[in-house]
Order: C-alpha cells, then structure tokens, then sequence
C-alpha cells in the first residue's frame, strides 16, 4: 500500500473521531460552550477560564481545525503523486470541498444559536444538512483511500439492475442516518425517565416532532437493515470478485448489529457511551456501503456457468 493510501485510510478513521467528539458535544449540550463566536470563542482565542462546556466545544473546534489541515495536506500530496484527472485526485478535491462545507454549516449553527437546547425546525434542517455533508465526506474519503490503494475506476453505464439496487440502499441508510441524528437530538432536548414515559411522551397530542421520531425511526431502521440484507445478497450474486465478496458481507452484518445497538440504546435509555457507540456503528454501515458499491460498480460480472447437458449415449449399431 502507498503511503498516501495509509494516510487517507488515517484519515478516514481520524474523521470519525471528530465525528464522534461531536456527537458528545451536542449529547452534552456543549454546543453553545463557545456562545454565539465562530472562529473565536467567546471573542477570544483562548478563554479565560473556561467552563466544561466551553473546553467540550473548544477541543472539538481544536479537532476539526486539525482534520481540515490533513485533509489539505492530502490534496497537496495527491496532486504531487498523480496526474490531472486521476481519481485519487478528484476524490481528495472533493474531500476538501464537503470538510470546507462541513465546517461552514459548523458555523452557521454556531453563530445562529441553533446549538444546545434549542429545539427550532431551523436546527432540524441544520443538523439534517449537518448529517448528510458529514456521510458525503465520509463517501469522498473512503473513496480516495480505495483508490488510492488501487481500487479501480467506478463505471456507472451498463451495469444491468446492480446500480439501482446499490443507490437504493445507499439512499436509505442516508435517511434513516438523518432521521438518527434528529431522534439523538430529541432524546437530548427531551429525556424520558422510562421506556414507558418516554413512550408516553411519542403518543402524546402535539409532542414536538423531536419526540415524533423516537418512534418512526426503529422502523425505518429495521426496514432499512432488510434493504442492506436484500442488496448485499444479490450483489454477491451479480458480483465475484474477493472485494466485493467480503465487503457487502461485512455491510450486512453491519446493519444487524446497528438494528441491535439501536434497540439496546432505546432499552437503556439512550445514555452518552450508546448514542456514541451508536453513530460510530453507522459510519462503519455507510463507509461498508460505499466501499462495495465502488468495488462492484468497478468489477465485472459473475461468469455464468454454461447449460448442463447429459452425456450422449453411445450409438449401437
């Protein structure tokens, strides 16, 4: 493996951190720890005397600040190594374009004061944007380190029904991944002391929508993790090689386990350590995906096995 693949596969996985770090941010309703300043915090560089909520959101800046200087550095060092066109280096510009987005959205958030308990449909929309450029970034990174340890082009012409079934179940773990984020955030604004108040809570006359997701989102996971299961199955049919072989097994059992999570995060009463464990598990689900639908969309078809005839008889004369 070249060392820029090594680097953008360190890449990929330092990104989850950062995701993670701030998915405890908002679980800890630390996000207005810095108040209504971006880039500073609370109009300084470095606080005085800072609370905990403000080192929280300060370290989590800290981190993202960090991942956008990787993310250029592997742009620089993508444009040295390949050619104008090549894929590695498409991908790390695209990398760089959803990190710029990603902490543009940050931002906004931030100065608009769409952060701790507020519970606007602003900060829906928001944090839906925030989720779904977050997933592209994770697709565009995962990507360039397949590429870049030599993953072929991805070719979307004459592929027969393996791209729909592909965008399918990318498409709906993209929903159910949103519909997520928005029922951590409700489970933030609003917690229940017990499953059956908490169910009490999601049937009750105008709960906000927050509440209304703790209930549509299990079966959306559910039917999303058939999906995935569905898919996976054909695109091992249509698709031999190792990669994709091992890879969208790895996806479906990744779903699974994500439909386990989210059950025992419900039964537990969503605490930090399961709502983190939780959202890392869905990266791994939709990085699993991305990667299987790069290699199939790259490999060719299964060999179909000629018709079987039976032996011919000896003709007596």
């Amino acid at each position: 493996m070249r060392p820029i693949a090594r680097f953008a596969w360190g890449l990929l996985a330092y990104e989850i951190g950062v995701i993670a770090w701030g998915a405890y941010v908002r679980a800890t309703g630390s996000g207005a720890g810095c108040g209504n300043h971006w880039p500073l915090c609370k109009g300084e560089v470095v606080p005085r005397l800072p609370s905990a909520e403000t080192l929280i959101e300060l370290s989590h800046r800290l981190s993202s600040g960090l991942a956008l200087a990787l993310t250029l550095l592997l742009f620089a060092w993508a444009r040295r190594v390949y050619p104008i066109g090549h894929r590695v280096r498409l991908g790390a510009g695209a990398v760089v374009s959803l990190m710029i987005t990603e902490a543009l959205i940050g931002a906004v958030l931030v100065l608009f004061a769409l952060v701790a308990h507020d519970a606007s449909l602003k900060r829906a929309l928001g944090t839906s944007l925030h989720l779904v450029n977050t997933f592209l970034l994770l697709a565009a990174t995962s990507l360039t380190a397949w590429w870049a340890s030599g993953g072929e082009p991805v070719r979307l012409w004459a592929r027969g029904a393996l791209a729909p079934v592909l965008a399918l179940s990318l498409l709906a773990t993209l929903l159910v991944a949103t519909s997520g984020a928005l029922t951590a955030l409700g489970d933030t604004l609003f917690p229940s002391a017990s499953v059956a108040s908490g169910l009490t809570q999601d049937w009750a006359a105008g709960a906000p929508m927050y509440v209304r997701l703790r209930v549509l989102h299990p079966m959306l996971a559910v039917a999303t993790a058939a999906i995935v299961l569905v898919a996976m199955t054909l695109v091992r049919t249509l698709r031999c090689a190792r990669a994709v072989q091992i890879l969208s097994r790895a996806a479906g059992v990744l779903a699974v386990a994500q439909v386990a999570l989210g059950l025992l995060d419900i039964t537990l009463l969503a605490p930090v350590t399961m709502q983190l464990a939780h959202l890392v598990l869905a990266d791994l689900v939709w990085i699993a995906l991305v990667l299987t639908s790069a290699a199939a969309m790259a490999s060719a078809p299964a060999p179909v096995s000629p018709p079987a005839f039976p032996p011919s008889r000896p003709i007596l004369g």
